[in-house]
């Protein structure tokens, strides 16, 4: 048993890692450089955690920071909770706006990633991940025996679960606070720091998703921000930034909305009053944030 568990908990850091710095805060965001065989090996754990298409995960994820909690958004818990955990994955194809050739052109042409994309079929690059997923635990099995294929195969779709989990729990707004009023539900819930390796703090990461750290206090701890850092002292990573301005908060770098032949009329809800600004949040956290 506790063999077992050793082995489930060295794939689910692989596996969470690959999700919150290979596919989020690498691919989506670009709030670092690599060189392309670190690159791999972080979107490796990320796509046998189940993740799917490389190029559908970061086009969907930029369009709902760009969107974020309007009816653009691909999965906002204002309209509806199943719909934002899991209900936006089942489409078939992209919505008319979102666009990877617009919104992710930096990952096109890469071609693992393209093939993996499968023609922008979802229904396709999900089953071929699925394929790959399950497929490689078979090899595992065979090879290395059916406690680590297991163990295997557990962490990854636990891990599958995180961003679905963030995706409702994080919008919220009874369930966490915020650091910064943006005008959307995003909140930072420290109860999931765990699971999430950081990825939690996600007011903080709404605020400013150009920025490779989302924990801002000092208690706001982020184990992916420090993976990246440890890259880069072994100068496996580049151009962290890990410094922010209310400027990153315009958009997710390389995402571009496509217009809409009809607006669509977004809810008005009333927001929670805020007794501080985010300039005097900004401020008074300046010597944490550097």
């Amino acid at each position: 048993m506790a063999e077992f568990v050793l082995w489930f908990c060295i794939f689910y850091v692989w596996h969470i890692l690959g999700t919150t710095v290979g596919y989020h805060r690498l691919l989506a965001h670009r709030t670092f450089k690599c060189p392309k065989l670190v690159e791999y090996f972080f979107v490796l754990g990320g796509y046998l955690a189940f993740e799917s298409s490389p190029i559908w995960w970061a086009t969907v994820h930029r369009a709902h920071h760009r969107y974020v909690d309007t009816p653009l958004d691909p999965h906002s818990p204002r309209f509806g909770d199943y719909q934002a955990y899991a209900g936006w994955i089942f489409h078939k194809k992209y919505p008319e706006h979102i666009n990877p050739q617009l919104q992710a052109p930096d990952l096109i042409n890469d071609p693992v990633y393209s093939f993996l994309e499968r023609c922008n079929n979802w229904h396709r690059s999900h089953l071929t991940n699925s394929a790959i997923g399950f497929g490689s635990r078979l090899v595992l099995w065979l090879f290395f025996g059916w406690k680590i294929a297991l163990a295997s195969v557990l962490a990854g779709l636990v891990c599958q679960q995180v961003p679905f989990l963030l995706n409702v729990v994080c919008h919220k707004r009874n369930l966490g606070y915020k650091n910064y009023e943006e005008g959307d539900d995003s909140v930072n819930v420290w109860w999931l720091l765990i699971p999430t390796m950081g990825d939690n703090w996600h007011n903080n990461h709404h605020a400013f998703p150009g920025c490779a750290r989302s924990g801002f206090r000092w208690f706001e701890i982020d184990f992916s921000y420090m993976v990246i850092k440890m890259l880069e002292s072994l100068r496996l990573a580049s151009n962290v930034n890990s410094r922010f301005t209310l400027e990153d908060n315009v958009s997710p770098t390389g995402a571009v909305p496509v217009p809409l032949p009809v607006p669509v009329p977004v809810p008005v809800q009333v927001q929670a009053p805020v007794t501080i600004s985010v300039m005097q949040t900004l401020r008074a956290d300046e010597s944490v944030i550097r």
